[in-house]
């Protein structure tokens, strides 16, 4: 049995650790799983002592770098097709957010994008008139997302109200980084 460190720091770099390699190695999107799972793992406890979200990203950062050499391109890819797919919506002014924005992505993440809309309806109807082939999901946000695919990759498409885009940045604990199809445009010159 391999000698673990059970002070409260070395409990929390071990899930920091386990946290980004299970985000890398099983294409976990979210922190919160990544981290409970890990503590798991460990035999920790899941409430106790966990890392924010931003250790395990700069940990997830290390992990790819050291291990993905060819990560960027994969976030490249992604977020090509996360280009079209805000085309195909431009009338609704689109936002990307989550892991292909931060580049955090993996070759099996979905593309997040959320469309500020009180006309759920208008952006269903632009699916049908593209013969976009998608399902209608309601996470536990309470959001209610379209989802389909985009040249092989999952689109998660958001539809949120439009006082929401006012408030989100001020109402937010942890405020949602997010581009437009402009910014994310640029972001893909700058990393050419």
């Amino acid at each position: 049995m391999h000698n673990r460190d059970r002070s409260p720091r070395g409990a929390r770099e071990q899930i920091v650790h386990l946290a980004a390699r299970l985000m890398a190695e099983e294409h976990i999107d979210d922190f919160g799983t990544a981290k409970r799972k890990a503590a798991r793992r460990l035999g920790l406890p899941e409430g106790k002592n966990l890392p924010g979200n931003d250790e395990i990203e700069a940990a997830l950062r290390e992990y790819r770098n050291l291990f993905s050499p060819r990560h960027g391109q994969v976030v490249s890819a992604l977020r090509q097709k996360a280009l079209s797919a805000m085309r195909l919506f431009a009338e609704f002014k689109p936002y990307l957010v989550g892991s292909v924005l931060s580049g955090l992505a993996g070759p099996h993440s979905d593309i997040n994008l959320v469309i500020y809309s009180d006309d759920a309806k208008a952006v269903e109807i632009r699916c049908l008139n593209l013969g976009i082939d998608y399902r209608v999901e309601s996470p536990p946000s309470g959001h209610t997302t379209l989802a389909f695919y985009e040249e092989g990759s999952l689109v998660r498409l958001s539809l949120r109200p439009e006082h929401d885009e006012r408030l989100g940045a001020r109402a937010a604990a942890e405020p949602l980084e997010r581009a437009r199809l402009s910014q994310l445009e640029n972001l893909l010159l700058e990393h050419a």
